[in-house]
């Protein structure tokens, strides 16, 4: 089952409108997950931590987060998923975009195991 994590630099209203259109999802922000215990800490805290709770990692920081992954893939390390957003395809202040996206890949791949994948977030109509 596909469950999610959103970045702190994703908007908590993206989790909350997820789970209001579909509420089977789960699906948490950063910002709310663990009580926010987690915002500010370093990325290998927050995969590893997420993995121990089975939620796939979505997030526009390519920068640290592919790097860390292809570490990770060398070391034998599992994370539960990576989920990509390309500020290019979906604007980082484009909350009903991320929604209708996400929404969309629940139910494209939501019986799926995204233990140590990773995909791009597509823009939906």
């Amino acid at each position: 089952m596909l469950a999610l994590l959103t970045d702190a630099h994703i908007s908590p209203d993206v989790a909350e409108q997820v789970k209001a259109k579909r509420t089977e999802s789960v699906i948490h922000s950063l910002q709310t997950w663990c009580g926010g215990a987690f915002l500010r800490t370093e990325d290998a805290v927050i995969l590893t931590a997420a993995l121990e709770e089975g939620l796939t990692f979505v997030t526009y920081d390519q920068r640290t987060i592919a790097p860390l992954m292809m570490q990770w893939a060398t070391e034998g390390r599992d994370h539960a998923g990576i989920v990509f957003i390309d500020e290019r395809s979906i604007a980082q202040g484009d909350i009903g975009g991320k929604v209708r996206a996400l929404l969309s890949l629940w139910e494209k791949g939501n019986a799926l195991d995204w233990k140590n994948t990773f995909t791009y977030l597509k823009p939906e109509p």
